[in-house]
């Protein structure tokens, strides 16, 4: 194989709120935890162990924003992005870490709104991809002329 890949695709839960930063110039930088679980019984005990592995999501600018907006902790999500390992300096000392900087990003639940009469659940589509936008090319028919 000639090239190389670095992609995670994860489905979790929030840890906690996000925490923006924002830059001059108007970028803006969110992280927050993200918990993803895996339970599985003991053969020899026939006990349920859960893990939980917690991943440190970075987003950018208007993902960033839309999450700090839409997202609380507990909300769950997909996402998709790629790893990358930081060094940075406390006191001296060098600390390490890995984090998920997120390219694409679905909100698999959403809020409610408290005061909303209806209470059916909300379609969990909320995905931050340019992909679908519609244009001339690409407009909806009404017309129910599909072949089955």
């Amino acid at each position: 194989m000639a090239g190389t890949i670095n992609k995670v695709i994860l489905i979790g839960h929030l840890g906690d709120a996000i925490k923006m930063h924002y830059f001059e110039g108007g970028n803006a930088i969110g992280r927050f935890p993200l918990a993803t679980n895996e339970t599985y019984t003991n053969r020899q005990t026939g006990e349920r162990i859960s893990n939980t592995e917690w991943h440190n999501i970075v987003v950018r600018n208007k993902l960033a924003e839309i999450c700090e907006k839409y997202l609380s902790k507990g909300d769950k999500v997909y996402v998709e992005g790629r790893i990358k390992n930081r060094q940075y300096e406390v006191d001296g000392q060098k600390r390490y870490t890995t984090e998920i900087q997120v390219q694409d990003m679905t909100f698999l639940s959403t809020k409610k709104d408290p005061n909303a009469p209806d209470k059916s659940p909300i379609e969990p589509v909320q995905s931050h991809k340019e992909s679908f936008q519609t244009g001339p090319d690409t407009a909806i028919s009404s017309d129910d002329d599909l072949p089955f």
